[in-house]
């Protein structure tokens, strides 16, 4: 094996917790397991601590209220029994320790309750889970353009959320001072959360032109498909899938 075979492997050991209790790891015997084990942990943890922090912020704004702190999940016992199934970056890991912080933060119950508190929580958890996923890191020049014969598919990992209230109107309240938790207007808002081909995440409100497209791209369709089914203008359509493009939500593949 060469030095980058090597090298790739034990950044592996450390980002794969199931890989570093594998036979095809122990075998090589390449370190001190509880070296490598001791060290691949505080990597976890710095690892979802960025992310939690990020992603979790406006909870975090909250935890005067709630008596939670999003990142504080980091140090209980649930997260340290999850240590050793999680494999740094999945979409699965993600969801987990995702999962994890919104229980956490769900059992500070505030009084009086937030409203919208359920809502928060499914809007950061989707964001931290959509983030994750392998990545594209060179452009390859495949199908991101809506030629004739386009066939657009929704992208893996793409969230809906149906909310009860408009939380695009209150979020940014929640990172300014406050002394009385501000309040969100209780109205329903569907959002698409999506990332770009390179990790960024965006939110946008979803049109009903946008679910339909979302409902009906398979990959298998081409744009007229997709016209006709949707009930939608060819201009429509172009103007709806070139956001979708842009948001990270919708791909272009080109048929046989």
């Amino acid at each position: 094996m060469t030095d980058r075979g090597l090298q790739d492997l034990v950044i592996r050991a450390l980002a794969d917790a199931p890989f570093r209790g594998s036979a095809e790891w122990r075998q090589r015997a390449l370190a001190d397991d509880e070296r490598v084990e001791r060290f691949a942990r505080f990597l976890a943890r710095h690892f979802y601590f960025e992310r939690i922090v990020h992603f979790f912020k406006y909870s975090a704004a909250l935890a005067r209220v709630t008596g939670r702190r999003p990142d504080a999940i980091l140090g209980q016992p649930a997260f340290a029994a999850l240590l050793p199934s999680l494999v740094l970056g999945t979409r699965d890991s993600a969801r987990a320790v995702a999962g994890l912080v919104v229980a956490y933060v769900k059992s500070g119950a505030p009084l009086p309750p937030i409203p919208y508190h359920e809502d928060l929580l499914r809007y950061e958890e989707a964001m931290m889970v959509v983030e994750a996923g392998p990545r594209v890191w060179r452009e390859t020049g495949n199908g991101q353009r809506a030629t004739s014969n386009a066939q657009p598919q929704t992208v893996e990992g793409t969230a809906l959320l149906d909310l009860t209230y408009d939380l695009p109107a209150v979020l940014p309240k929640l990172l300014r001072p406050w002394t009385a938790v501000p309040e969100a207007p209780a109205r329903p808002v569907r959002l698409i959360v999506a990332r770009s081909r390179h990790g960024r995440v965006a939110v946008a409100k979803a049109t009903d032109a946008i679910v339909s497209i979302m409902d009906l791209a398979d990959g298998s369709k081409t744009l007229d498909d997709l016209a006709r089914e949707a009930g939608l203008r060819p201009a429509e359509l172009q103007a709806t899938l070139q956001g979708l493009t842009e948001l990270g939500a919708v791909r272009f593949s080109t048929g046989s």
